[in-house]
């Protein structure tokens, strides 16, 4: 059961004290860790976070013992009534920058209101003083995590932006090109192999349909369970398999729609219009991002295409 803070006896408040140092020197170093690969320079300010956390709770322990002993009672932040419940963003990978310099702020304004009231509630002078400096130390910590984006020079900033431009690209951008592909180039067989084969727009549609959405589910799946993303920083499963699957659907649901036109030739028409896009954005997709020169990204893609068009035809009309 919580306790209020006001029924904390001088003992317990120490022993409070101890623990949140401990709690938050823990969180910087996994912080610093999460950021490391990726944000070199930020992981730096928060290992220099940590250490100081670290010789926070140091004079906090020699104080208590001096007072009261070598036993420390057990009490969390969780044990003690007006505390805001902490979201683990620091067990996240990969770690967002922005999370963490705003986790960093919140701890560090959380902490300096502890102190001011835990020295209204000590009447020892000694530990008061102590509170008292760790306070202002606080202060300055709160001061240093919200400028913390202003301690970032312009190189690191730049090079910092490039990293999350990479992390961009690796968890949605590749797995939504992926799908997209997939789904534009793949389907353009058994829709027009249907079309061409009953003359029958409805039918066609009906086929493509399917297509897109089976192409959908199984890319889904395939992606989801290709790795965890632990080790390759591809980002949460789930999420990489929902672009993909989603990416997926639409890359055939595209050249698809147009068959829901009466008119067989003019459904064609538009349906070979839409591929034409298709390509062309996978083409500059992959320009953009994947930095394929756009003459090469285009004749690989449009070559693809093509094959699998004609393939479509050449079995429809068969």
């Amino acid at each position: 059961m919580s306790r209020k803070f006001k029924d904390l006896s001088e003992r317990e408040i120490l022993a409070l004290a101890i623990s949140l140092e401990e709690e938050d020197g823990r969180v910087y170093a996994d912080f610093a860790d999460g950021l490391r690969e990726t944000y070199p320079a930020t992981a730096k300010l928060f290992e220099e976070m940590r250490e100081e956390e670290s010789g926070h709770r140091t004079a906090l322990l020699e104080t208590y013992r001096e007072r009261f002993g070598e036993h420390i009672p057990l009490i969390r932040r969780q044990d003690v009534k007006g505390f805001v419940e902490r979201r683990p963003f620091w067990l996240a990978r990969p770690l967002k920058i922005a999370d963490a310099r705003k986790q960093a702020e919140m701890m560090e304004l959380e902490t300096r209101q502890f102190y001011q009231k835990a020295m209204t509630q000590v009447r020892d002078a000694g530990i008061r003083k102590l509170l008292g400096d760790l306070e202002e130390v606080e202060r300055r910590h709160q001061i240093t995590a919200v400028e913390l984006e202003s301690q970032i020079t312009p190189d690191v900033e730049k090079s910092e932006e490039e990293a999350q431009r990479r992390l961009f690209v690796l968890q949605i951008v590749q797995p939504g090109l992926a799908g997209l592909m997939d789904g534009s180039v793949s389907t353009l067989a058994p829709v027009f192999a249907a079309a061409f084969a009953t003359k029958n727009s409805w039918y066609a549609f009906l086929v493509g349909l399917a297509a897109s959405v089976g192409a959908g589910i199984s890319m889904a799946f395939a992606e989801a369970l290709s790795d965890d993303g632990s080790l390759t920083g591809r980002g949460r499963p789930m999420l990489r398999g929902a672009i993909t699957g989603v990416m997926t659907t639409a890359g055939g649901i595209g050249h698809t729609l147009p068959f829901l036109i009466p008119n067989f030739r003019l459904a064609f028409t538009v349906a070979v219009i839409v591929v034409a896009i298709e390509l062309g954005v996978i083409s500059w997709v992959r320009n953009r991002y994947m930095e394929t020169p756009l003459v090469s990204a285009a004749f690989q893609v449009i070559v693809g295409g093509v094959l699998v068009f004609v393939a479509g035809i050449w079995i429809g009309s068969a």
